[in-house]
């Protein structure tokens, strides 16, 4: 009897362009051995309270967190991730949208604090709402991850002998 395949282990990050978000992606990069086999990189918009119901006609909320995303990824893993990355651009509150992302994730990794490349994306305290209310254990970036000489960057996973 053949085993049914493993479901691939997801690392959700929460990415709004600052640079602690951009440290989450770095850092779940470096988790990838331990915790995942993909990481899903999400951007989060709203429109802001101000804008009411109307919006500048010319203003492009989904492609301008998707462009931010984009840039993100790059900063973060110069074009070469260790591992595949999906990426998602999702219209809601940061907060509740990463949590409902946890429900199918290994971890959630979020940067300390937000208001980076676009306002309104991960206004508040994203990054407490979702370490309180994840379906998944929930990291938080505080900057980079700082290893000590000679320390690889993560260690070989542990696989069973069968």
């Amino acid at each position: 009897m053949t085993p049914s395949p493993r479901k691939p282990r997801v690392i959700v990050v929460g990415v709004d362009g600052s640079e602690p978000s951009i440290a989450a992606l770095e850092l779940a990069g470096r988790l990838v051995p331990l915790a995942g086999d993909v990481i899903r990189a999400v951007a989060v918009w709203q429109y802001p309270v101000g804008f009411g119901t109307f919006a500048p006609l010319d203003w492009n909320p989904d492609e301008l967190a998707g462009s931010g995303l984009d840039s993100a990824l790059s900063a973060a893993f110069q074009d070469a991730p260790p591992c595949p990355v999906e990426r998602r651009v999702l219209q809601g509150p940061a907060a509740q949208v990463l949590i409902e992302e946890s429900r199918d994730a290994s971890m959630v990794v979020v940067g300390s604090r937000g208001h980076g490349g676009f306002v309104g994306l991960l206004l508040g305290s994203v990054s407490s709402a979702v370490a309180e209310r994840s379906a998944c254990p929930v990291l938080i970036a505080h900057g980079t991850l700082q290893l000590p000489e000679g320390e690889p960057s993560a260690p070989e996973p542990i696989t069973a002998s069968a």
